[in-house]
Parts: C-alpha cells; sequence; structure tokens
C-alpha cells in the first residue's frame, strides 16, 4: 500500500462523515440485492465475508463509521459461528430459533421504512421541482421504453469504487512526484472537468489517479461533493454503469468541512 504521511494527514485534516449516507442494515441489503439471495435464506458465511471487506475498505477510507456498524460486524460473525453448531432436531417440541431469524425481521422492518421514506422523498422532489437531469428532457421523446435513472447510494458507490482499485492493482505502476492532492484542490479539479461536459462516467473520475492515495482522495472528494450537494450520482438500474451529474447548489446545502460559517455541532 502506497500511503505516505503525507496521504495521513490529507485524511485527518478532511474526514468524510457518513451521517447523510446509509448504515449497516441498508449495507446488507445491498449485498443481499446484489447477490439475489432470499432474504429469508441468507448465506451467512458469504454476507459476513463481504460485510467485513466493506468495513475494512471503509477504515481505509478513514470514513467517519458509527459504532453500529462495529457492532454489526460482531452480530454477523456470531451469527455465523451459531450457523456452525449441530442443527437441533426440528421434530422436538420447542425447536431453537434461527439464528438469522432476528437479522431478517430487522431487515424487512427497515426495508419497509426504508421504503416509506424513499416514496414521501420522491413527492417532496416532485414538489419542489428542485432539479431535472437531462435525460428527463428526452423522456416524452422517447417514448414507454424511456427507463428513468435512479439515485446511487453510498454501498454501490462503494462497490463501483472497488472495481476501479482491483483495475488499478493490474496497470503498470508509473513514478511520480510523492506530492499528495488535498481533498479540497481534488474537488476543484473534479468540477472543472464535469463543467466541461453534461455528465461524467463514474470511472472516469479515476482516470488521471496515479496511485491508490490519489484513487483514494478521488472517492473521498466525490463523496464530500455529494454532502456538500455540488453534483448528484445516478444509473438506470442496479449496478448498472454509474453516471455523475453537476448540479446547481442550492442554497441549504451543507458548508465543506472546516468552512468558519459551518455551523457548530451542538453536544448537550
Amino acid at each position: 500500500m502506497d500511503q505516505s504521511p503525507d496521504f495521513e494527514s490529507v485524511l485527518e485534516d478532511y474526514p468524510v462523515r457518513l451521517q447523510n449516507f446509509e448504515g449497516p442494515l441498508d449495507l446488507l441489503l445491498h449485498l443481499i440485492k446484489k447477490h439475489e439471495v432470499n432474504i429469508y435464506d441468507i448465506p451467512i458465511a458469504v454476507i459476513t465475508e463481504q460485510y467485513l471487506e466493506y468495513l475494512e475498505l471503509m477504515q481505509e477510507l478513514d470514513l467517519d463509521m458509527a459504532g453500529e456498524f462495529l457492532v454489526m460486524a460482531a452480530t454477523l460473525i456470531h451469527i455465523k459461528s451459531r450457523m456452525l453448531l449441530p442443527r437441533p432436531d426440528p421434530a422436538q417440541e420447542n425447536p431453537e430459533e434461527d439464528p438469522r431469524d432476528a437479522l431478517v425481521r430487522r431487515l424487512l422492518e427497515h426495508q419497509k421504512f426504508k421504503a416509506a421514506a424513499e416514496l414521501l422523498h420522491e413527492r417532496e422532489t416532485l414538489r419542489s421541482a428542485q432539479w431535472i437531469r437531462p435525460d428527463e428532457r428526452v423522456a416524452p421523446i422517447a417514448g414507454e421504453e424511456y427507463e428513468p435513472e435512479i439515485e446511487v447510494d453510498l454501498f454501490s458507490l462503494m462497490a463501483a469504487f472497488r472495481s476501479v482499485l482491483e483495475r488499478a492493482r493490474h496497470r503498470p505502476r508509473v513514478p511520480l512526484p510523492g506530492e499528495q492532492v488535498s481533498i479540497e484542490a481534488r474537488i476543484e479539479q473534479l468540477l472543472e472537468r464535469l463543467s466541461e461536459t453534461t455528465a461524467c462516467g463514474f470511472d472516469d473520475l479515476f482516470l488521471d489517479a496515479s496511485s491508490r492515495a490519489d484513487l483514494i482522495v478521488t472517492f473521498l472528494a466525490l463523496l464530500e461533493m455529494i454532502r456538500l450537494k455540488l453534483v448528484r450520482v445516478f444509473q438506470s438500474g442496479p449496478f448498472a454503469e454509474i453516471r455523475v451529474y453537476k448540479r446547481a447548489r442550492p442554497a441549504d446545502a451543507p458548508r465543506p468541512i472546516g468552512d468558519p460559517d459551518e455551523p457548530k455541532e451542538r453536544h448537550d
């Protein structure tokens, strides 16, 4: 791993906050959908392994993870260990509950409330008409075949970023000066690139990144741009190509971390 002390200071000076993104149950739902498995019969070993890989990447990115992500990791490991024990005879009077059942109930409840929240958000967006994607303008021309894009969640972005990291491992290394670009400077570079086009492919954002550290800074810059409401990211369907659109920043957008006018968090 080619992370220098300069790179470590970049991450310490500009922490990316996750409160506007998703939690551990959303990550589990993402993995279940990705592997196309039955939520009532979760392959706990596979899902636990994938969850821990995402957790490792989040730790490498130095994301501000809530403790609930670690609690869920411990829960999954506990369930996995129970699944390895001999199963009791189902014919006995009081058969033991499947160790996955409590998790399934939580996932189903979370899925229900998430769907309700998304419906309310869609209605609010339609009422306010704050922002229209360029492809929506051609919807009447395209007819019934037109399929509107959906907004991308955090874990779909992380899955795409993992693919970028994997491909970068097989690229020939190019020795370059060790100066590390800051996240603020990278945001400016990405915004300038987006100003030249209607939209940009997710992978295109990383074309000029020459090291793993550069790739990570680029990804963190994208997350911060989403938080600041400078861009929105969409795809035509689950696991389809991700597109990044620049947007006019609304008046209620959060301020950059470290901005002197940023409201201070209260600790009552």
